[in-house]
């Protein structure tokens, strides 16, 4: 086992950009992932991560050194529990890193399922929990704009908490031109819409189709739609995370395919 305990060292500083840098892990091909669920969850889809990164401290958990008797033939590195912690997103650190290679970028399918268009997400936390129900709920594929937060990064991943390893993701996706061309309908979420979601038919060939948290949906898509509603809140709040509306319309649809 490689150990690494200096911030100098070439491979820690690989291992940085990585978890930094959305660039660079597109141009590396290369994620790291974090903790044993989404470890196992990439492991069931996709085979062992090309390597295991381990904490000092997290070496001697049980449940990770049991990973590392489970899969003797993939390489693994020690770091200093200090230079591990530069690498997590999470505040307790859970001891177990994977890297793992990136799904090549694919074209959309002639033929898309029903499936959830996603515009502008920008925040990773919501993106990675509208993976998760997506996931939960069926779906199968999802279509995400270009200035969507980066579908790798250590944030969504967590959020996802390994959605990403059930979906066909579609990411820097020109949605007007997919939306033009999609064969179902599509129905989309707006403060202004008066129809609500759980008098809507959701069966079917649909795609759900969800905005930016702040602005919303852009013009060009909402001329794509066929159909525009609106979640019903007989409270006093304005409107809900888009993560939370996502969700809502999701398991509505699960729902009404009983």
């Amino acid at each position: 086992m490689t150990v690494i305990t200096s911030s100098d060292n070439p491979r820690f500083r690989e291992y940085l950009t990585l978890a930094g840098s959305g660039r660079d892990r597109r141009e590396a091909g290369l994620a790291l992932i974090d903790g044993l669920h989404l470890i196992d969850s990439y492991r069931q889809r996709l085979g062992p991560p090309r390597q295991l990164l381990v904490s000092a401290s997290g070496k001697s958990r049980p449940e990770v050194a049991a990973l590392l008797t489970d899969l003797p033939a993939v390489p693994c590195v020690e770091l200093s529990d200090a230079l591990f912690r530069r690498l997590t997103p999470v505040q307790t650190p859970t001891g177990v890193l994977g890297l793992i290679a990136i799904p090549a970028r694919r074209a959309p399918p002639l033929h898309p399922e029903s499936c959830v268009l996603l515009e502008d997400v920008q925040d990773p936390g919501n993106l990675g929990s509208i993976l998760r129900s997506a996931a939960g709920a069926g779906i199968r594929q999802v279509y995400l704009s270009a200035q969507c937060a980066d579908l790798w990064s250590p944030k969504v991943l967590r959020a996802g908490m390994g959605a990403h390893f059930q979906l066909d993701c579609f990411d820097g996706v020109d949605l007007g031109g997919f939306a033009a061309a999609f064969p179902g309908r599509l129905i989309a979420t707006h403060l202004a819409a008066r129809q609500s979601v759980f008098a809507t038919d959701l069966t079917g060939h649909v795609g759900l189709v969800f905005g930016n948290e702040g602005a919303g949906l852009s013009r060009a898509l909402v001329a794509e739609v066929d159909c525009v509603v609106a979640i019903p809140m007989p409270g006093r709040t304005e409107s809900l995370n888009i993560a939370a509306a996502a969700a809502v319309c999701l398991f509505e649809r699960v729902r009404q395919l009983g």
